[in-house]
């Protein structure tokens, strides 16, 4: 198996079952005759920018952080990349800091994004405050726009 087959085989595990831990992620790779040690797989998680993020039993799963980007067409990245001056979070609250007038251009483009971890957003001037569900799901979208 390939470096790129495994990498494939671990996004398909953690999109259509919930993960929660690298020696878990480990032992599903090896039941299916993919022989791989943790630390592979350690290094593949963050190879692939996964992160923690809350599940449907209120535990931490693995998701990909950077799945949202697919949604946004390439202008929309492009647009957010050139605007976008820093991102953080505070528990469930993501604030953008943009270029002057430009919060709500990239008010437009999170939204394109289509985050299913977002409740809303509210644009001033240069700044954009973007409401998570979760301190979890915020800490997906601040690590998504950082890698963009």
């Amino acid at each position: 198996m390939t470096k790129k087959e495994r990498l494939s085989i671990i996004l398909n595990l953690i999109n259509s079952e919930e993960i929660c831990t690298q020696e878990e992620l480990t032992e599903r790779l090896n039941s299916l005759g993919h022989n791989v040690s943790q630390s592979t797989v350690s290094r593949d998680i963050n190879e692939l920018n996964l992160i923690k993020s809350q599940g449907k039993n209120k535990k931490s799963i693995y998701v990909h952080a950077g799945a949202n980007t697919k949604t946004a067409s390439p202008q929309i990245i492009g647009l957010l990349k050139q605007i976008i001056v820093s991102v953080d979070s505070a528990n469930n609250l993501v604030v953008i800091k943009t270029l002057a007038g430009n919060a709500g251009s990239a008010g437009m483009a999170v939204d394109q994004m289509h985050f299913p971890q977002v409740i809303g957003t509210v644009a001033g001037d240069d700044t954009l405050l973007v409401v998570a569900k979760t301190n979890s799901d915020a800490d997906v979208i601040v690590k998504t726009l950082r890698n963009l």
